[in-house]
């Protein structure tokens, strides 16, 4: 298919000139990575500084990444490297893989691998990866019902907003970390990205550590208490999410948008987290007698949550477990749940940012995490209107800024000046500052 041949042209829908029909396909994806894909910035990303001329660059480094391609008919192509924008670009669109995920940085040219490990010496290891969080909507079934599995709506997608507002603000206060990027996965969930050169460094205990911090959700299928907040008071972090976001977010939007003391099976579920069987069926009979009462259905998840929170925190019931017994309900619905695995080990693969979700068929755009509540998975660009957009401008105009015309403008400009940019000044830094350090080093040598 040429680059400059009208999409579809024939089939155009009555009242909008260049549509395209909805789908995915890899004549469309030829022309998303064609005219629209940010192969500069994405190789700027990944080279962190080093594609410099600047004597302190390690030329080698980013021919040590590895790349993987997801073709069509799931034909993985593992340990792909590139040295140069221009290569990574001409292998994708030769290609036109369904899913691009990021490896670790290897000690060696991935590449090459074999040549190394025939030497004997085992010296193909990862030496370098951003710390990531992959975060699944899906692992929130049991406490949303408006959805299951990979469907999202704007009733549900707030549990994912929430992650980003928790981990973000203990990335940054916590740990300082300043280079954060947050993607939207294209169907079910959120990504992140801590690209700071000190969390590209650490070891995987150094990572187990850091996911260990923000491990409250112990969830197991059997186990029916997946939150255990013990100790006499809770943790600086803990109590900053409870009183900053998780409290409100539950009582202001989660309890009403899910309907979660609403039924007889739904108060169960919360009832079955109070330890104590006297209170909880002292509540379940209080909560029957609602029933009866003239309640409105608006008002009973509300009227129920408060007189679960009085019945708890009251003074008869002093025990240090039944009054954390509200913050730990509150946890269990709305904190976040990781994918512990991805965080823990250095040699995950995660999926690239600006890549096409094959069932959906949106771009995996970046979320600024300070606007989070704005961001509608339902309203992403997808493949087809990305094409429709290029097709109503006119397919033969100058490529380099074929972006400029589609919606996925704001996602290139945002990913560019919000990240990009902050990030490669704090990298072009850090290089100079270690090279006059090594320069300094070897004077003073020879001076001595």
């Amino acid at each position: 298919m040429s680059d400059t041949m009208e999409i579809d042209g024939q089939q155009q829908q009555k009242g909008v000139d260049a549509a395209v029909p909805d789908g995915f396909n890899t004549d469309y994806l030829r022309i998303y990575y064609a005219k629209l894909f940010p192969y500069g910035d994405f190789f700027k990303w990944l080279s962190y500084a080093n594609d410099a001329k600047h004597p302190g660059c390690d030329q080698s480094y980013i021919g040590r990444r590895e790349l993987s391609f997801t073709l069509e008919n799931d034909i993985y192509l593992r340990f792909q490297s590139f040295d140069s924008a221009a290569e990574l670009e001409s292998s994708i669109k030769e290609k036109c893989p369904f899913k691009i995920d990021i490896g670790p940085v290897y000690s060696v040219d991935p590449a090459k691998r074999h040549a190394y490990a025939q030497s004997g010496n085992n010296v193909f290891v990862p030496v370098e990866r951003e710390l990531i969080f992959d975060i699944d909507i899906s692992d929130y079934d049991d406490v949303r019902y408006c959805c299951s599995g990979a469907d999202t709506c704007l009733d549900c997608w707030p549990l994912m907003t929430i992650v980003i507002k928790i981990l973000d603000a203990s990335l940054r206060g916590d740990f300082g970390f300043n280079h954060i990027l947050w993607v939207y996965s294209g169907r079910r969930g959120v990504h992140c990205w801590v690209c700071d050169s000190r969390a590209r460094k650490l070891t995987n205990e150094q990572r187990s550590a850091i996911a260990d911090y923000f491990r409250v959700y112990k969830g197991g299928e059997n186990s029916l208490k997946k939150v255990s907040l013990t100790g006499p008071v809770l943790h600086p972090f803990l109590a900053r999410s409870y009183t900053d976001v998780l409290k409100g977010f539950f009582e202001d939007k989660l309890l009403h948008s899910q309907q979660l003391l609403a039924s007889e099976e739904r108060c169960q579920k919360i009832l079955e987290l109070i330890p104590d069987e006297n209170v909880a069926s002292e509540l379940h009979d209080r909560w029957q007698g609602n029933r009866r009462s003239s309640i409105s259905k608006e008002d009973v998840n509300t009227a129920r949550w408060e007189q679960l929170k009085t019945t708890l925190q009251s003074g008869k019931h002093k025990t240090q477990g039944l009054r954390r017994c509200v913050e730990e309900i509150v946890f269990s619905y709305t904190y976040p749940r990781l994918d512990m695995e991805v965080s823990k080990h250095m040699n995950h693969l995660l999926k690239a940012p600006f890549c096409i979700h094959p069932k959906t068929g949106r771009v995996c755009v970046p979320i600024d995490p300070n606007n989070c509540d704005e961001f509608d998975p339902s309203a992403v660009p997808t493949l087809s209107q990305l094409l429709g957009e290029l097709n109503a401008a006119g397919m033969q105009m100058d490529s380099e800024s074929d972006w400029e015309r589609t919606s996925l403008e704001k996602s290139i400009r945002f990913f560019r000046t919000s990240f990009l940019q902050p990030m490669l000044k704090a990298c072009k830094e850090e290089l100079e500052n270690a090279y006059n350090a090594k320069l300094q080093q070897s004077k003073n040598a020879l001076n001595w």
